[in-house]
């Protein structure tokens, strides 16, 4: 009874003091990275961008984050996450606004790709620094709420961008200018509160009572024991493992879904006839829905322990909707199909990072973590790129939509291979 009032206790405190500071930067990390999508509404047209273009310069930012994703996750581990989450986002806060003055394709193209590069490993850095923190029992719920954080940044972001749009002439900027710049604020301010709260691991936790930090550290400790027992890979030998190789590839499928959507279903939501406040309030729909599926999912996998069908049934579920999207005529079918796959992509995110977790610790996991999330983000590009292309050639999105349904369909298959069944331990 003691050591569960202690469990309780420490892993309530750690919840409290983290996840809700890091669910506010990831909030300000994702409207940086595609608030595109809503400039786009008028900014296409002012810098003479095709839909092709458009979702290059979109999209080239997940190349550069490819290639720079991994060396800052192993840096991440080395200095800790205070210093370098903090040096992330003041980067990218600046890079961001930067975005503000582009005059054409090649400026656009070139601050897109200087953001990926600064972004890089910031979100596997997190994931990473949650195993640090949380024992594996509560790991899909603590990821859960954390990454409530993708789709918030939409049902918040969504509105606010729409209306932002509407200071268009103000002070002689236009609006999706605006838009760049005053969305870049909260990533600055995020950057020293970061600096100043953060805490690198619970060895150095003086807000944990003495007999919970003990519990906390003791815990961990016997967990990373028992994988080091069962394997001690290099970080090179994580990189180039089976699973981990398959796994990026499951994460590639779910990425490439979840970026088709936010970055073209505002275009395709405003093809409707609405305006660019109602597209914006329109648009949140689907990400709010998202956002408790991922919170009930995420509990329910870790109430159950089972990993692998609560990853399965939400790809199935992405595969479903982006069909239905793609044969949908009607605005509010096409509004359910979108709902149905953001619920899909919002489901799977969180129990999926409980698979790459199990196996690995210290610097493999982090380098694991930033291979998976590196090789997934790839599909950042190719994603939108797809739906543009499609876009350009047939004057519909539909193309775009029946291949990113045919890579959730090979998820599901992937995943099923990748992940063993049965329970996760204890």
């Amino acid at each position: 009874m003691i050591d569960d009032a202690r469990e309780a206790a420490a892993v309530a405190r750690v919840t409290r003091r983290l996840v809700p500071l890091l669910v506010v930067c990831m909030i300000a990390a994702f409207l940086d990275r595609v608030n595109v999508s809503f400039a786009a509404l008028t900014m296409n047209a002012d810098l003479g961008l095709s839909a092709s273009a458009y979702a290059f310069g979109a999209g080239i930012f997940f190349l550069t984050y490819f290639i720079f994703e991994i060396p800052s996750n192993l840096l991440l581990e080395r200095v800790g996450a205070r210093v370098w989450i903090a040096r992330i986002m003041f980067t990218w806060g600046l890079l961001s606004a930067a975005t503000a003055f582009v005059t054409g394709p090649r400026s656009f193209y070139a601050v897109r790709a200087l953001l990926g590069a600064a972004e890089a490993g910031f979100f596997p850095g997190i994931i990473f620094y949650l195993t640090l923190w949380f024992p594996e029992i509560y790991r899909a719920r603590i990821v859960g709420y954390f990454m409530t954080s993708v789709p918030l940044a939409t049902v918040i972001g969504a509105p606010i961008s729409g209306a932002v749009l509407g200071l268009n002439g103000f002070v002689g900027l236009k609006g999706w200018q605006w838009l760049f710049l005053l969305e870049a604020v909260p990533s600055l301010v995020l950057s020293i509160v970061v600096f100043l709260r953060l805490t690198d691991t619970p060895q150095q936790a003086a807000w944990l009572d003495r007999s919970e930090r003990e519990w906390l550290v003791e815990r961990l400790d016997r967990e990373r024991r028992a994988r080091e027992a069962q394997r001690q890979p290099t970080v090179l030998q994580s990189l180039v493992d089976p699973t981990v190789l398959l796994l990026s590839a499951v994460y590639f499928c779910i990425v490439a879904a979840n970026y088709g959507l936010t970055f073209f279903v505002p275009l395709i939501v405003k093809a409707f006839g609405f305006s660019n406040l109602q597209t914006g309030f329109v648009s949140a729909i689907p990400y709010a829905l998202g956002t408790m599926a991922m919170v009930i999912w995420a509990r329910r996998s870790d109430r159950s322990g089972e990993r692998r069908l609560h990853t399965v049934v939400p790809l199935l579920a992405i595969a479903t909707g982006l069909v239905a999207a793609a044969a949908s005529t009607q605005a509010i079918v096409t509004l359910a199909a979108f709902s149905f796959a953001a619920v899909g992509v919002f489901a799977a995110f969180p129990v999926f990072w409980t698979l790459p977790t199990v196996s690995f610790s210290g610097a493999a996991a982090a380098g694991a973590i930033a291979l998976i999330n590196s090789i997934g983000n790839l599909s950042g590009f190719a994603g939108p790129y797809a739906m543009g292309w499609f876009k350009d050639r047939t004057g519909t999105y539909a193309g775009g939509l029946l291949v990113l349904s045919a890579l959730a369909v090979a998820a599901a298959i992937a995943t099923s291979i990748a992940a063993r069944p049965g329970k996760a331990a204890a």
